[in-house]
């Protein structure tokens, strides 16, 4: 598959591995994730149970099924993915949050394959493919995004998120975010966010059909909630064309 060196970016892999002691704190250097994750678990859970018709009642409606996540931080996605029933990979540039994954899903009693590396650690293909907030930190979002298609199975479902490139973004994510400490300051780089129009065409180029874009926003009553509006955040479903 791709080559490490071409998707990922050592100073990104550094500043995320600087968060691995306190990932699993939520009112830690991630506390913003912690926040984001039931929203991310809500959208993905839809997803693969339109994708699959699975009851949406069902308590580990991917049981047999293999799952990847890839920039997986600490695990905050791939423990809940295991606890679904998908027998999980999960991938990240800093080996610092993996040595933290495997602790944590140790204590936990869940059997997950970590690794360090990016797309090209993963040695097979999967049902299900996720990578939440990880495209705009990457060295080269083409070859990453290929290798993850590269790596879906023929019904497989690829889940993305990211940050839109809008003066809302930099507003909310740079200027307040990491301005006050809410996001650890150097993070993000507006100028690496993708429209959805961009990371679509990038998909589709990949050999993929676009399935979903839903907005991922805020607000002072709701917190972090499903949108129309993508001018913030979004989410991606793809599957292969």
């Amino acid at each position: 598959m791709t080559s490490q060196s071409s998707t990922i970016d050592p100073g990104q892999a550094e500043h995320f591995g600087r968060m691995a002691a306190d990932w699993w704190d939520p009112k830690g250097s991630s506390a913003m994730l912690h926040r984001l994750n039931p929203v991310r678990l809500a959208y993905l859970r839809d997803r693969i149970d339109q994708h699959w018709g699975f009851d949406e009642c069902a308590l580990r409606p991917l049981a047999g099924r293999s799952a990847a996540d890839i920039g997986c931080g600490a695990g905050l996605l791939a423990e809940p993915l295991a606890r679904l029933g998908a027998d999980v990979t999960g991938v990240d540039a800093a080996p610092e949050n993996v040595a933290a994954a495997r602790a944590h899903a140790q204590q936990q009693g869940l059997g997950i394959d970590y690794r360090v590396g990016s797309v090209e650690a993963l040695s097979q293909r999967y049902d299900l493919v996720t990578s939440m907030e990880v495209v705009e930190h990457v060295a080269d979002p083409r070859a990453f995004l290929h290798g993850l298609a590269a790596a879906l199975a023929d019904d497989g479902l690829l889940i993305l998120s990211t940050p839109n490139r809008t003066a809302l973004s930099r507003l909310m994510l740079i200027t307040i975010g990491e301005g006050t400490g809410q996001i650890p300051r150097g993070t993000h780089e507006w100028d690496k966010f993708l429209t959805p129009e961009a990371l679509s065409a990038l998909l589709v180029e990949a050999g993929l059909e676009i399935v979903d874009c839903t907005g991922l926003t805020w607000s002072p009553t709701r917190g972090f909630h499903l949108s129309d509006n993508k001018s913030l955040d979004y989410f991606v479903t793809a599957k292969r064309a």
